[in-house]
C-alpha cells in the first residue's frame, strides 16, 4: 500500500533553483525520482567581475520546470503532497511590495562588485564584529553588500526602503512570494546565514549589521525552521493550493541529502562551484583559518551548524573551456582529454575568475595559467581545469580538519561525501581522492541537493521517514581509493600552492592605489 502524507498525496515537488539553470524533481514515496524538469537561462555580464540574472527568468523557469516534472512523471498535482525549495545562496533581489517588481536585476552570488566597499570595512577594523555575529567574513560573495549597492545605486531605492515599500529576498524568498501570491515573505534559517545581516547565534537578524549596512529591517523576510511551513501556492498554478513544507540553501540541503547528520561528517558538492561542510552539531566553531561558520539546517527550533569552505570556480571551468576556449564541445570531453595527458604535465590552472573563495578570500586577483611550454596542448590544459577543483577541495579540507581538531569535538572523518554534476566524471572522483589522500564516497543519488529540500518537506508533511532512519537509508554507488604514488602527489600540490602564491601576488600588484 503506497504511503500518504497528512497533507494528502504520495510524492513531493523538489524546486532546485541554480546558478545556470532551473530545475523541479518529482521524488515519489520512497523518494525515488520520478519526474524531472530543467531549464537554463542566461547569464548577464555587465562589467568584469559583475554577474546579474534577471528576476523574470528565474522565475519563469522554475515554474515551468515544476509543470515539466509533474508530467513527465505522468502524475499530477492532487497527487503531490509537499513542495520543498532548495536554491542558489547570496543572489540578491529586491522588489516592490506592491506591484511585485524587481527594482534591479538579481546580483549573483558571484559578483564581486562590492569588493572596495569590503576593503574599506576591513581597514575600518569591522570584521571582528562580523564574525562573531554572522560567522561570515567581510566578502562581496554575501548578500548584505549586494543589497547595500542596489540600495545606494537605484534611483529612490533607500527612500522607498524606509517608507516599508520594498522587499528583500534570496531566491527562495522570491519564490516563496511568487509561489503564494505576495502572502508570505519568508526565508529558512540556512539562507537567512549567508546574508550577513543574521545573527546565528541568536536566530535573528542583528541591529549591528543592519545599521553597518543601512538596511532597514521591514525590508528582510521571518526566518522559519527549515523544515517548516512556507504557505501554499495559488490555486491557479497547479489547479490547487500545494503546501511549501521545506526549504534550505542549495548546500545545506546537500548536507541534508548527503545525510551528513552527526558532527564530523563532510560533503562537498561540485556545481558552477564547489562547496564543502562539515558538520559540527549544535555549536558553532569559529574557524581560525578563514572558513565560515554557517547554520547547516534548523530543525524544530534548533540550529545545526557546520563550517564551510566555498570555491567560486568548479564545474563553471568546463564551461569556460567549453564556451570561452571553445576547446571541447561537451563536459564528457574532458575526461578522455586528461586522460591523454601525463601525471606530471607540470601545467596548472588557477580559475581565479571572479577572485578566490576560502581559504583565500582575495576578490580581485584574477585567474591564470602557469607552466606552458611548446608541449602543452589541449589535453595539458584541459587536464589542468579538472585538477584546480581537486587541488582547491584540498585547500578546504585541511583548512577544515585543523579547525574542526583545534575545538571541543574533536578530529573530522577522512572519507568525503560527494555529490553534483561533476562527480559523474570518474576521473575527477579518481584525482580527487588522490590529491586528498583519502576516500571520496560518491552516493546512488546524486541529485543530494533536491533530495534534502524533498525529504524536509516529506518529512514535514508525514510522508518521508525521520532523520534517524532516512540516514540508514543513505546507498553508496562507488568508493574511489587514493592509488597515485605519494611523492608525485606531494609534488603536484606544492606545485599548486605556488601557482595559487603567484597568483595572489599578481593580483596584490594590479590593483590600483
Amino acid at each position: 500500500m503506497t504511503p500518504m502524507s497528512e497533507t494528502g498525496g504520495d510524492a513531493v515537488l523538489a524546486i532546485d533553483q541554480g546558478t545556470t539553470s532551473s530545475r523541479a524533481i518529482l521524488f515519489d514515496s520512497a523518494m525515488r525520482i520520478a519526474g524531472v524538469g530543467q531549464e537554463e537561462f542566461p547569464q548577464h555580464f555587465p562589467r568584469s567581475g559583475w554577474v546579474e540574472h534577471d528576476p523574470d527568468d528565474i522565475w519563469s523557469t522554475t515554474a515551468a520546470t515544476m509543470r515539466e516534472a509533474i508530467e513527465r512523471a505522468g502524475t499530477d498535482a492532487e497527487r503531490i503532497a509537499a513542495i520543498g525549495i532548495t536554491n542558489q545562496r547570496e543572489t540578491t533581489l529586491v522588489w516592490d511590495k506592491e506591484t511585485g517588481r524587481p527594482i534591479h536585476r538579481a546580483i549573483v552570488w558571484q559578483d564581486r562588485r562590492t569588493a572596495k566597499f569590503c576593503e574599506a570595512q576591513k581597514a575600518a577594523g569591522v570584521e571582528p564584529m562580523v564574525v562573531e555575529k554572522t560567522g561570515l567574513l567581510l566578502d562581496p560573495y554575501f548578500s548584505g553588500t549586494k543589497l547595500a549597492w542596489m540600495l545606494d545605486n537605484v534611483e529612490g531605492a533607500r527612500a522607498k526602503a524606509r517608507d516599508g515599500k520594498l522587499l528583500f529576498g534570496t531566491v527562495d524568498s522570491y519564490l516563496i512570494w511568487r509561489l503564494t501570491g505576495g502572502r508570505v515573505h519568508a526565508t529558512d534559517a540556512t539562507n537567512a546565514s549567508r546574508t550577513l545581516l543574521y545573527n546565528i547565534r541568536e536566530g535573528r537578524w542583528d541591529p549591528d549589521m543592519l545599521a553597518l549596512l543601512d538596511v532597514p529591517e521591514a525590508m528582510l523576510p521571518e526566518v522559519r525552521d527549515s523544515a517548516g511551513d512556507f504557505g501554499t501556492t495559488r490555486r491557479d498554478l497547479f489547479g490547487r493550493a500545494i503546501p511549501i513544507l521545506g526549504v534550505a540553501g542549495d548546500q545545506q540541503a546537500a548536507v541534508v541529502g548527503q545525510a551528513c547528520f552527526r558532527p564530523g561528517m563532510l560533503k562537498s558538492t561540485y556545481g558552477t562551484g564547489c562547496f564543502a561542510l562539515l558538520n559540527t552539531g549544535e555549536t558553532p566553531v569559529v574557524s581560525r583559518n578563514r572558513l565560515l561558520t554557517t547554520i547547516a539546517y534548523q530543525i524544530d527550533g534548533t540550529p545545526h551548524y557546520a563550517l564551510e569552505g566555498s570555491i567560486f570556480i568548479a564545474g563553471a571551468v568546463v564551461q569556460w573551456l567549453r564556451d570561452g576556449l571553445k576547446l571541447i564541445r561537451e563536459a564528457a570531453e574532458t575526461q578522455t582529454l586528461a586522460e591523454q595527458a601525463a601525471d606530471d604535465h607540470g601545467v596548472y590552472l588557477v580559475p581565479a575568475f571572479t577572485g578566490l573563495g576560502a581559504p583565500y578570500w582575495d576578490a580581485e586577483c584574477r585567474g591564470a595559467i602557469y607552466g606552458l611550454t611548446r608541449a602543452t596542448g589541449p589535453a595539458e590544459v584541459a587536464r589542468a581545469a579538472l585538477e584546480s577543483v581537486a587541488f582547491q577541495t584540498r585547500d578546504l579540507l585541511e583548512a577544515m580538519h585543523k579547525d574542526w581538531a583545534a575545538s571541543a569535538s574533536g578530529g573530522a572523518e577522512t572519507v568525503l561525501r560527494v555529490d553534483g554534476g561533476m562527480t559523474a566524471n570518474d576521473w575527477v572522483m579518481q584525482f580527487l581522492a588522490d590529491i586528498l589522500g583519502a576516500p571520496v564516497d560518491r552516493p546512488e543519488v546524486l541529485e543530494t541537493t533536491a533530495l534534502g529540500a524533498a525529504w524536509l518537506a516529506g518529512m514535514k508533511a508525514g510522508l518521508y521517514p525521520d532523520q534517524a532512519a532516512f540516514g540508514e537509508g543513505w546507498a553508496l554507488d562507488r568508493r574511489f581509493a587514493p592509488r597515485l604514488d605519494a611523492d608525485l602527489i606531494d609534488r603536484r600540490y606544492a606545485g599548486w600552492r605556488d601557482a595559487v602564491a603567484r597568483t595572489l601576488v599578481q593580483g596584490r600588484e594590479s590593483r590600483p592605489e
